[in-house]
C-alpha cells in the first residue's frame, strides 16, 4: 500500500465524519403550566420547613428507617425485574456497538503456503527439486463510505434508543424502591390492623361472657346476648381476614426484595416506624424534566430524528469500496520493501433511481418522529398530573389524620359511657353496640389514614424522579 494509498483513505474518513442529512433537533416546550397548581388543598408551597427538595432527593436522605433501608438494599440485590432491566441495557448498548461497527472498513486476511516437488526430469541442472511458496492477502470487502450519514444516523438511532433503555433501568429501579417500601409499610399496618382485630376480638368475647353470666342469672335479656355474639363473630372474621391479609403482605415484600427478608428487618406497626421525609417540589414544575420516564422519552424523540436522517441519506448514491493487499513470495520477510506486493481498490457506486419503498420509509420515519414526540409530550403531562395529586394530598392528609384522631378519641370516649350507662340499667345494650362498632371502624379509619400519609410521601419520592444514590 503506498503512502499516497493510506491519505486517500484517512481523507474519505475525515469527510464521512461531517455529513449528515438528520434534522437539528430542538427540545420541545413542555406542554404544561411553569408552576404546580395553587389553592387550598396544596397548603403553602413556599413553606419548606423540614422539607427536602427535589435536589437532595436521595434515597438515605428521605427514607430514615434503618430495616426498610436494608431491605431495599436486598432488592437492589436480587430483584429479577431489576436484573432484566439491567440485561435490556446491556442487550441495547450490545446493539448499539454493532450498528456503530458499520463505520468502519471489515479487514480480511488469508493466508496459504505451498510446496511442490519437480521430477529430475523437468529440472534443470543447479535448480532445486522442491520449492515452496507462500502468499498473504489482505482485503477490504464492501464497505459503504458513509458520504451522506445514513451509517452514523443509524448508529446514533442505536446510542439514543441505548440511553433510552438506561433510563428505563433508571425507572425500574426507583419503582423498586417505592415498591418494596410501599410492601413495607402496608405489612406494618396490616400488623397493626391485625393487633386491633384481636384486641377488639378479647374484649368483645370478655363482654359476651358477662351477659351470659347476666342472662343465666337472669339480670340480661336474649337479645342482648345476641348483640353480643354478633359483635364476637365479627371481629372473630377480622382476625382472620388480616392474619391472611399479613401473610400476603410479606410474600409480596419476600417477592420484590428477591429473597426471603428476616423476621428482624420487619416492622411491628406503623408506630415503630421512622416516618420518610416531607418533601418540596419548589413551585417551578421543571422539576419534572429530570425523571428518568421523560429523560427516556426525549432520548426516543431524537432517535426518531436520526432515523429521518437514514431515510433521507437512501436517496443519494451509495458508495462502497472494495481493497485488497497480496503478495506471493519465497520469503514473508521485507515483503513490500521488496516491491512483490500488490495493491488494488475498486468503487462501486450504486444510484437510486426510483424506489417506493424508499419513500414510504422516508414518511415512516416522519411520521415515527411525531409520534415520539406525541409520546414525549403526554409522559410529561401525566407526570404533571401524578404530581398535581399527590400535592394535594400531602396538602390535606395531615388535617385528615388529626381529624380522625379526634374522632377516635371522642368515640372513645362515647363508648366507655355507653358501658357505664347500660352497667347502671339507664340505656340497652344497643347503645353499646353502637358506640363500639363506630369506635372499632374509627380506630381502622385511622390506620388506614395513617398508612395514606406515608404511601403518599413515598409516591412522591418515586413522581418526582426520586433519588438513586443513598
Amino acid at each position: 500500500m503506498t503512502r499516497h494509498s493510506i491519505y486517500l483513505l484517512i481523507g474519505i474518513v475525515l469527510f464521512v465524519s461531517s455529513c449528515s442529512l438528520s434534522p437539528k433537533y430542538e427540545q420541545p416546550q413542555a406542554p404544561i403550566p411553569a408552576q404546580w397548581p395553587q389553592g387550598e388543598a396544596y397548603g403553602d408551597m413556599h413553606d419548606t420547613t423540614g422539607k427536602l427538595s427535589v435536589s437532595d432527593l436521595k434515597r438515605g436522605s428521605f427514607f430514615g428507617d434503618e430495616r426498610l433501608l436494608q431491605i431495599i438494599e436486598m432488592a437492589l440485590d436480587n430483584n429479577r425485574d431489576l436484573r432484566l432491566a439491567a440485561l435490556s441495557v446491556e442487550r441495547a448498548r450490545a446493539l448499539y456497538g454493532v450498528q456503530r461497527a458499520e463505520l468502519f472498513p471489515p479487514v480480511d486476511a488469508t493466508g496459504s503456503g505451498t510446496k511442490k516437488r519437480s521430477s529430475g526430469d523437468f529440472t534443470a541442472p543447479g535448480e532445486p527439486r522442491t520449492t515452496t511458496q507462500y502468499s498473504v492477502d489482505l482485503g477490504i470487502t464492501s464497505w459503504e463510505i458513509d458520504f451522506f450519514g445514513r451509517i452514523r444516523n443509524l448508529g446514533d438511532q442505536a446510542l439514543q434508543e441505548y440511553l433510552a433503555t438506561e433510563q428505563a433501568r433508571r425507572s425500574a429501579e426507583i419503582a423498586l424502591v417505592s415498591g418494596v417500601s410501599r410492601a413495607y409499610m402496608l405489612l406494618a399496618a396490616d400488623r397493626e390492623n391485625l393487633r386491633l382485630s384481636r384486641s377488639t376480638l378479647d374484649n368483645q368475647q370478655g363482654v359476651h361472657n358477662l351477659i351470659r353470666r347476666q342472662y343465666e342469672a337472669g339480670l340480661a335479656n336474649e337479645l342482648d346476648l345476641h348483640r353480643a355474639r354478633t359483635q364476637v363473630d365479627a371481629a372473630r372474621g377480622d382476625v382472620a381476614r388480616f392474619v391472611q391479609l399479613v401473610a400476603q403482605d410479606r410474600n409480596a415484600l419476600n417477592l420484590l426484595a428477591g429473597s426471603p427478608v428476616p423476621e428482624e428487618l420487619l416492622p411491628d406497626d406503623l408506630e415503630g416506624i421512622v416516618r420518610p421525609k416531607d418533601i418540596s417540589p419548589g413551585l417551578s414544575s421543571e422539576v419534572l424534566l429530570n425523571r428518568p420516564d421523560i429523560i427516556g422519552a426525549e432520548h426516543q424523540l431524537k432517535a426518531a430524528y436520526a432515523f429521518i436522517g437514514a431515510a433521507r441519506a437512501a436517496f443519494f448514491p451509495r458508495i462502497s469500496l472494495t481493497t485488497a493487499v497480496g503478495t506471493s513470495s519465497d520469503e514473508l520477510s521485507g515483503l513490500f520493501e521488496s516491491g512483490t506486493g500488490t495493491w488494488s481498490f475498486a468503487p462501486r457506486i450504486t444510484m437510486p433511481i426510483f424506489d417506493a419503498r424508499t419513500w414510504a420509509a422516508l414518511r415512516v420515519s416522519k411520521t415515527v418522529r411525531e409520534i415520539a414526540l406525541t409520546q414525549y409530550e403526554k409522559v410529561i403531562q401525566t407526570a404533571f398530573r401524578e404530581v398535581s395529586d399527590l400535592l394535594a394530598t400531602q396538602g390535606t392528609v395531615e388535617e385528615q389524620v388529626e381529624a380522625q384522631e379526634s374522632l377516635v378519641n371522642s368515640l372513645a370516649e362515647t363508648c366507655r359511657l355507653s358501658i357505664k350507662r347500660y352497667n347502671s340499667g339507664i340505656d340497652s345494650y344497643l347503645g353499646v353496640l353502637d358506640a363500639q362498632r363506630s369506635l372499632y371502624a374509627a380506630q381502622h379509619g385511622l390506620i388506614t389514614l395513617r398508612l395514606s400519609r406515608i404511601i403518599n410521601q413515598i409516591n412522591l419520592y418515586s413522581v418526582l424522579g426520586g433519588g438513586i444514590d443513598k
